[in-house]
């Protein structure tokens, strides 16, 4: 394979999927690689399995406080996120902020969330049957993120689909579909992160009047260190849930539906084998892998595949090429639904992976179930529109029809 241009800073290059070219390209010849991005500045790439997974275990070489991805912050190096968001925040705080934010993963929780993610689901794939297709990234995937608002906040349907439209707003800063073009890309961020915060500052008024079985009822009368915890605090974590939930979710579901209809033999294995279903969604996970990549800052200076990366160096650790890594799956460019075991590293791993990784589990295997039971299949009817990022593999528009059994199965 000869040399490819190399830019992971290029949103444009990951709309036309180009990513994975890049990526098995560093894997096999630059694992630990230096990405500059001007004179004297860049950031370090780490692509293979081993080496992104040392990464994510390593809370003494690597630190989170830099905040998830490249360019996050406005006017600032450092996240103004740092040490009150659970996903920008290390030991020991890291973990006093995830033991409160975990009762919103409690199997209490999962179960609510699956009855109002079932019930969202049916509906609109009932729609969707009647009119004889949909656009499914806005007609179906993004009811799975609304059915877990809805549980884990207590607001209503409209206003969870506002705040997923802000949350598809803020990871979409870079995309015309979402944001003007014409207007400084931290400014677009920083003004709608203000908007998700001032979302929940509302429900934090209102349930300052009328707590509830919710989260924000829950933090607010949470402590931390023996003292209750501040707004700010309050509003970043449920920021930090919203953003999480709402954008993988949806995405992922996405991307999976897309592999189905691309894969018609394994589309007709999952409608005719329902055990199959655990282990497509790990599948789907894999070959999705919608956060692209963390960001990380290291401490000290630490030797990874023989590179000295230095205290003070910016780090990221590419999942979507760690779940490419054929050292780590055989055949790792094939769509296998039976595909075991499955180490993906679409969660993460270790402190930092993800809270909500049950959850999203639970959203997806609701959705997928009810579409291997549908009485047609999804197939193509338009093009896939991609969201303009390098953090987030996201299909923003997936037009599809619903006709009789998978072409090919």
């Amino acid at each position: 394979m000869s040399r490819p241009d190399i830019d992971l800073t290029d949103p444009d290059r990951f709309v036309r999927q180009e990513h994975h070219g890049m990526l098995a390209w560093l894997r096999e010849h630059d694992p630990v690689h230096w990405h500059a991005t001007g004179q004297d500045t860049g950031f370090w790439a780490l692509t293979g399995y081993d080496d992104v997974s040392r990464a994510y275990l390593d809370h003494t070489g690597f630190s989170s406080e830099s905040g998830p991805m490249l360019g996050g912050s406005f006017r600032s190096e450092r996240d103004p996120s740092a040490g009150l968001m659970m996903v920008a925040t290390d030991l020991p705080r890291h973990r006093m902020i995830r033991q409160e934010l975990h009762w919103a993963f409690s199997q209490d929780m999962i179960r609510r969330v699956a009855e109002q993610v079932g019930t969202l689901v049916t509906a609109a794939l009932d729609r969707a049957l009647a009119d004889g297709g949909c656009d499914f990234a806005t007609d179906v995937a993004t009811e799975l993120p609304a059915g877990a608002v809805m549980a884990i906040t207590g607001v209503s349907h409209r206003d969870a689909h506002e705040l997923i439209g802000m949350t598809r707003r803020m990871i979409g800063f870079r995309d015309p579909h979402f944001a003007d073009p014409t207007e400084d890309e931290r400014l677009v961020l920083a003004m709608t992160q203000a908007d998700i915060f001032e979302f929940f500052a509302e429900v934090l008024r209102d349930r300052r009047k009328n707590p509830g079985p919710d989260l924000v009822s829950r933090l607010l009368g949470a402590e931390m260190n023996g003292r209750p915890w501040t707004e700010d605090e309050i509003l970043y974590n449920c920021m930090n849930i919203a953003v999480g939930g709402n954008e993988t979710s949806s995405y992922t579901a996405c991307s999976g539906l897309e592999a189905l209809t691309g894969h018609p033999e394994q589309y007709g294995q999952l409608r005719t084998r329902p055990t199959l279903l655990d282990s497509a969604v790990n599948e789907i996970l894999r070959w999705s892998s919608t956060n692209l990549y963390v960001r990380r800052g290291a401490l000290r200076d630490v030797e990874i595949g023989g590179r000295t990366i230095r205290g003070g160096d910016v780090v990221t650790l590419w999942n979507v090429s760690a779940n490419r890594d054929a050292k780590q799956f055989t055949d790792p460019g094939a769509f296998d639904l039976a595909r075991t075991p499955n180490r993906h590293l679409s969660y993460g791993v270790g402190l930092h992976r993800c809270i909500g990784a049950m959850l999203a589990q639970t959203e997806l295997s609701v959705l997928f179930r009810q579409v291997a039971g549908l009485p047609a299949v999804f197939a193509p009817a338009g093009p896939p529109r991609r969201l303009r990022s390098n953090f987030i593999n996201g299909t923003t528009s997936l037009p599809v029809s619903l006709h009789g059994r998978p072409k090919g199965a």
